[in-house]
Order: C-alpha cells, then sequence, then structure tokens
C-alpha cells in the first residue's frame, strides 16, 4: 500500500473536521475525495500533505510514518484551486522555484523545466508573467510546478473550479490521460460529482468529517451505500417502497410503491418480506415508450409528462406517476421527437437498487 490513513481525526476549536477517518490508497491510482462543502475533504488533502497535524491517528506514506515530518520533507506536492502561481515571476521561474530550494545545479533545473513544459504543452510561456495567460494555462502551470519535483503523491485541492465548463471537460481528460502516463498516486478533493467519475479510480464520499462509502465511480454511482451517497452523487428517484414477497431461487424480490407492485433483481441476502426499503432508480435507467405504440407490462406503468428539458444528446422528463413525480432521461429523441403528453415507464429490475429505510 503506498499511501494509509489510519483513524485520522483532526479538530478545530469547537468543529469535528475529521471523525476517524481510515483509507487505503494504492500505489499509482487516482482517488478522489468527494462531498459537499465543510464535509472534512480538503482538510483531509492538507493533513496528508502535512499543513495540519493530526489529533489523532496516522498518516503512513510507503510505510513509514509521517505524522511528524515537515510538509516540504513529505514529498506529496499539492496544487491548490487558485494556483498560487508567484504574479511577479515569470513561467519559467515559477516553475523552478522548488527546485532551486532544493538547490539542484542549473544544468539539472533547465533540463527538467524543459521536459515538464513539453509534457504539460506550454512551450513558448515561459518568459510570460501568470497575469499575461489563460486560467486553463495558470491550471497547467501550476501542475507543471508540482511534477517537475517528482512527488512521489500529487495532491490536487479542487484545481480546476474557475475554469468554465468546456474548458474543465477538456482539462480533465487531460489530466487523467497524464496521471496514467506518469503512473503518479494521485489524491483529487472535489464537490463536483461528474467530475470525480471521470477521473477517479476510486471515489471516497465524505460528510461531516466522515467517509461515508468508498469504491469504483461504477459502485458509488450504481450501488450507492446510503440515501446520502445516492442523493448526492448524480440524481436518482428515490422512493418508499416495501418488501412483499422474496423470491430466492433467481434473487427477485417483489416490493410495493404506493400500491404498483415491481419486481427486483437484489443480490442482498439481508432481506425479509415486510421491510420498509427505499428504491433508488437512475434517470437513465428508466425507459420511456410511447403509450400509443406499447402495452403495459411488468414492472411497467403510465406517466403524463409535466416538464422537460432538451440537453442536445438527450431529453430530461418530470413525470407524474402513480407512483410520484419522476425524473426520466430519453437519449434517443432524434426521430421520434419530444413526447409531449402520456407515456409509459418501464423499470428493468436490474437497475433498480434497495436502500435500508433507517
Amino acid at each position: 500500500m503506498h499511501l494509509k490513513i489510519e483513524n485520522v481525526s483532526k479538530r478545530f476549536g469547537n468543529v469535528q473536521a475529521l471523525k476517524g477517518v481510515s483509507l487505503d490508497i494504492v500505489r499509482g491510482s487516482f482517488t478522489t475525495f468527494l462531498g459537499p462543502s465543510g464535509c472534512g475533504k480538503t482538510t483531509m488533502l492538507r493533513t496528508v500533505a502535512g499543513f495540519y497535524r493530526v489529533d489523532g491517528g496516522r498518516v503512513l506514506l510507503s510505510n513509514r510514518v509521517i505524522n511528524d515530518v515537515p510538509s516540504h520533507q513529505r514529498n506529496a506536492i499539492m496544487v491548490f484551486q487558485d494556483y498560487a502561481l508567484f504574479p511577479h515571476m515569470n513561467i519559467k521561474e515559477n516553475i523552478a522555484y522548488g527546485l532551486k530550494i532544493k538547490k539542484l545545479k542549473s544544468y539539472e533545473i533547465e533540463e527538467k523545466i524543459e521536459k515538464t513544459v513539453k509534457l504539460l504543452g506550454i512551450e513558448g510561456l515561459e518568459n510570460r508573467n501568470p497575469g499575461q495567460i489563460s486560467g486553463g494555462q495558470q491550471q497547467r502551470v501550476a501542475l507543471a510546478r508540482a511534477l517537475v519535483m517528482e512527488p512521489e503523491v500529487l495532491l490536487l485541492d479542487e484545481p480546476l473550479s474557475n475554469l468554465d465548463a468546456k474548458l474543465r471537460m477538456n482539462i480533465r481528460a487531460e489530466l487523467r490521460q497524464l496521471q496514467k502516463r506518469l503512473g503518479i498516486t494521485t489524491i483529487y478533493v472535489t464537490h463536483d460529482q461528474a467530475e470525480a467519475l471521470a477521473l477517479s479510480d476510486r471515489i471516497a464520499v465524505m460528510n461531516n468529517g466522515e467517509i461515508i462509502q468508498i469504491g469504483s465511480p461504477w459502485e458509488i454511482y450504481y450501488k450507492p451505500a446510503t440515501v446520502f451517497v445516492a442523493d448526492f452523487v448524480g440524481t436518482a428517484n428515490m422512493l418508499q417502497a416495501c418488501i412483499v414477497n422474496t423470491i430466492k431461487d433467481d434473487g427477485v424480490i417483489e416490493v410495493e410503491v404506493s400500491g404498483v407492485k415491481l419486481r427486483v433483481r437484489e443480490d442482498n441476502k439481508n432481506l425479509s418480506e415486510k421491510d420498509n426499503i427505499i428504491l433508488c432508480i437512475r434517470p437513465e435507467t428508466i425507459e420511456i415508450l410511447d403509450s400509443s405504440k406499447s402495452e403495459k407490462g411488468e414492472n411497467t406503468i403510465s406517466g403524463k409528462i409535466l416538464n422537460y428539458i432538451f440537453e442536445g444528446a438527450s431529453v430530461r422528463y418530470w413525470l407524474e406517476t402513480s407512483i410520484g413525480t419522476l425524473i426520466a432521461d430519453d437519449f434517443d429523441p432524434s426521430e421520434r421527437g419530444i413526447y409531449r403528453e402520456e407515456v409509459l415507464l418501464r423499470f428493468h429490475p436490474k437497475k433498480i437498487h434497495i436502500l435500508r429505510d433507517k
């Protein structure tokens, strides 16, 4: 294990920012701390960086406890949200700053800068000041300044939040490609769910100073462990339900939602009849059918369109149904046009996720 966080706690006055956080991070992986503002994700990142001392627990890097190791000796470099570039230095001087502190020879500094500038695609900017380049270029410079130090761990604190949407998507793809190419252990902090899903090998969802769930992007999105995770990561239809029958042979469970019975394929063996549960149904998993051309069948209900928005590649619908107002996405509206009145909605048993109603 490259980086190990063991039962780490941190308090600021009366605020318990971290509550016994534990996490193992594999060498070369991309791990994201995801959560709302104030959940403790940036505190966790700064603790790993060495800017905060832990009140309890341990941080280990390559099996070495680094609780008392100063930040500049940890070989874990942080890229800040505002990039923290020195405005009075040109780009080359900014990138060289850490190397000069380490007292490398001039030719070594030149070689490392040349290699890193080329890697990040910022050739030709070396003699400009930060105020003379774009936000996207500043982000690359901040990343170059970190990577030129050849850190064991790269720490990124919402580095894309100041960029416009299109540039953010482009740099997101570049960042993931660069991380895979270099194989550097990376810890990323964001409140942007789409960013976390796109970039990460593993996501640690945080709330109130605790990790609520750790898993792959697919697990976090399609198999959320709690209502909080399901609601925070993406959009979800959350429906109160009750189990009316468990059919153990094929893993199918019959549930009832507002008087409507649905069949759900669920691997959880700890469910029993009469258990109160919550169904988590993602909008894109609901199949929208033309009511004039299709008949009602199993796991199918009628829906009346209340509102919709056209999003280019898809149409998002808000629908009034017998089990409540639902959100559903249609990814093929081009040929038939946009539905405007009544439709049928089909739920696939494998794509309904069951959560405990606590």
